[in-house]
């Protein structure tokens, strides 16, 4: 056992953040830890790190129990570079090898310069003759204490913790000798995570580790975390991470801790059922309460005749209703959609994107039209941003032509939040110069349109810079819905949003009858969201195939095969197009310095519909996969026994994947026979 918390609290009165909460930690142990925003998931990784007394209850630490926390926003002292920063991880070892390079540059000034810690093993550490003026008292007791630190860092091999950094550095890809603050959100978090890691801690404790993390960065730290060994607590809204890398979810919520064995898709099946018990449970309590109270409130004859018991446990009713926490009230986010624009949403033509020397995007050809649910994929820097922008007409391309559709009405999510002035009032944010905001349900009061989104009057009323990164989110959230809109840009819309507000974001795309465009890196959502998506594959080329990332992790799998095939045969033309994953030249395209026309990549095909028939194949490969595995798992008669809900469960996505394999097929036939035939109908 590393962590024994027993009878938690911390808070006040109805505020309590933890309200006798109990929480055991096991050596080696994967846990999620999960709840609302403004739960207290945070401020429990603290109590766990021993950074935070609780007022009251018991917390037990196993002996000599190391910790490491990484925290949601890291931040160090300014002017480290990330060198020190990681070195910083080793704790005690670090702390002793700067005071020695400080001692050693004080009392040899000419030979050690401070902060050089480094030395081999046996080298003499005594200080040289003392100079003129040097006071010989301060000289002999700098003298002992460096023999001190030597003997200890000896014993710690802390002489080798120089190396032991370099390769740190070296292993995670980063520049030592760059300054900490310089470095974007993912890059800083990147840095905090080697930083914890680096002291091999009994106990990792991660605050939203995923956050401004991108896609290629995430799946190394789902590969570092696997390869972990030691126990971990991790906060995430990142559902599929937290599926990858945990083994028990633990709820925040209402200031209690719950245990839930296995991953969290299985947490949220048995967390609904759960939630249905217990609505009803309080709906008999509140039948029979108001029951006793019209009985209490009786007249005068049945006053005489009052039994003293039941007036006792009328009293006990009322004392267990007034200590009820009620569960937190979810978003209502409703989505105004503004009279449909044009068929044309935006073409780029030929497009080329330049930062400095840097190109972002070459030579790109794409339409988007009315309807399309559109997904862009790709590293930190990119470009997902820079193009959003050149679709929305804020910026030009350096080469190509684009044409924006007519009527267009865009709410845009902005992921710096540039669009909130830390100086402003919640109400003055989302209803600048008026006290009501008009909504398709009609007009509605400022102050109760952000009790929608769970801010209280109090709340609406105060400066966006007292909010946190989860409340600045719902309220760009209702700043985004409160005006109509037929075109939807979200740029990194889940960071700091709790599970069930992502979900029911979800369910509103879903209803959306206009145009969405997304930048994100919560692969679930983006499966949940998109039916088409945009890769940035890097040296500016852009991908674009249907579905969601789990479709680009197919394709992006197969080009990767293509590519050792053609290494295998370099003689093979075939092969180099496949790997460049490039269509065939078009007969279509203009010759000479002009633009291209959209390319035919095959037939009557356009560029589009040509990558949405290259990816058919894999999805109805993957989905007659899951019918396979489905089917065999309903033929056991155990889980019919042991889970007849799982089977019912099993029974319907059967049927959904019946569905779905009629339409891709149908589909795959409509499109090859038209490459075939070159009918471009």
């Amino acid at each position: 056992m590393l962590i024994n918390a027993s009878g938690l609290v911390l808070g006040y009165g109805a505020g309590l953040l933890l309200d006798r909460a109990d929480l055991v930690l096991a050596d080696g142990e994967r846990v999620g830890l999960v709840g609302r925003n403004g739960t207290g998931k945070s401020t429990l990784l603290r109590v766990l790190s021993g950074r935070l007394a609780p007022d009251a209850g018991e917390l037990r630490q196993r002996p000599g129990l190391s910790v490491a926390l990484l925290d949601q926003e890291p931040a160090f002292d300014p002017g480290l570079t990330v060198e020190q920063v990681v070195a910083g991880g080793f704790g005690a070892v670090a702390a002793l090898l700067e005071e020695h390079a400080a001692l050693l540059g004080q009392a040899t000034p000419d030979a050690a310069p401070a902060g050089s810690a480094h030395r081999a093993e046996g080298a003499d550490t005594r200080p040289a003759a003392p100079a003129a003026g040097v006071d010989a008292v301060a000289l002999d007791a700098a003298a002992a204490r460096l023999r001190t630190l030597g003997e200890r860092l000896d014993a710690l091999e802390g002489w080798t913790l120089p190396a032991r950094v370099a390769s740190l550095l070296d292993r995670h890809r980063l520049d030592g000798t760059v300054g900490f603050d310089t470095l974007s959100g993912g890059q800083r978090k990147r840095v905090a995570l080697v930083r914890a890691l680096a002291s091999q801690p009994d106990l990792l404790l991660l605050d939203e580790p995923t956050n401004h993390l991108d896609l290629d960065a995430i799946d190394e730290l789902e590969r570092t975390l696997n390869a972990w060994r030691g126990a971990l607590v991790v906060v995430s809204h990142d559902r599929r991470f937290l599926d990858r890398t945990v083994t028990r979810i633990v709820e925040l919520d209402r200031g209690r801790l719950s245990s839930h064995p296995g991953s969290y898709a299985a947490y949220r099946e048995r967390k609904a059922r759960a939630l249905a018990d217990e609505a009803a449970a309080q709906a008999r309590f509140d039948k029979l309460l108001a029951e006793e109270e019209v009985w209490i409130r009786k007249g005068i004859e049945a006053r005489r005749t009052r039994n003293e018991g039941r007036v006792r446990r009328l009293e006990q009713l009322r004392r267990e209703r007034e200590a009820r926490r009620e569960r937190m009230g979810q978003v209502r986010l409703r989505m105004e959609a503004a009279p449909a624009s044009g068929q044309l949403v935006a073409e780029l033509e030929a497009v080329t994107l330049r930062v400095g020397e840097r190109t972002l995007v070459r030579g790109f050809t794409t339409r988007i039209l009315r309807g399309d649910r559109i997904g862009l994929i790709g590293p930190n820097g990119a470009g997902k941003t820079t193009l959003l922008r050149v679709l929305l007409g804020t910026r030009e391309p350096d080469e190509g032509r684009v044409r924006r559709g007519s009527r267009l009405e865009v709410a845009y999510f902005d992921q710096f939040r540039e669009q909130l002035d830390p100086e402003a009032r919640l109400v003055d944010v989302v209803s600048p110069g008026s006290e009501y905001v008009e909504t398709g349900g009609g007009r509605q009061h400022v102050i109760g349109y952000l009790g929608d989104f769970l801010f209280s009057p109090e709340r609406a009323r105060s400066p966006v810079k007292a909010l946190s990164g989860g409340e600045r989110n719902r309220l760009l959230l209702a700043r985004l819905f409160a005006r109509a809109a037929n075109v939807v840009v979200l740029d990194e819309p889940t960071n700091d949003l709790d599970v069930e507000t992502l979900e029911l974001l979800e369910a509103r795309l879903a209803e959306f009858a206009g145009t969405v465009l997304v930048v994100s890196h919560d692969r679930e959502f983006l499966d949940n969201v998109t039916t088409q998506v945009i890769v940035f594959a890097g040296d500016g080329e852009l991908v674009e195939i249907a579905g969601g990332h789990a479709d680009w992790e197919r394709v992006r799998g197969a080009r990767e095969a293509e590519r050792g095939a053609r290494g295998r045969s370099p003689s093979s033309p075939a092969g180099e197009r496949a790997a460049r994953a490039e269509p065939p030249p078009s007969p279509e395209g203009r010759a000479g310095s002009e633009p291209p026309a959209p390319r035919r990549a095959r037939g009557g095909l356009s560029w589009k519909e040509a990558r949405e028939l290259e990816s058919l194949p894999a999805r109805i490969e993957a989905l007659e996969a899951e019918q396979s595995q489905l089917a065999a798992q309903l033929t056991d008669p155990a889980v019919h026994a042991s889970d007849p809900g799982r089977a019912q469960a099993i029974a319907a996505r059967l049927g959904t994947i019946e569905g779905e394999l009629s339409v891709a097929m149908e589909r795959w036939e409509q499109l090859e026979t038209r490459a075939t035939t070159g009918d471009p109908a």
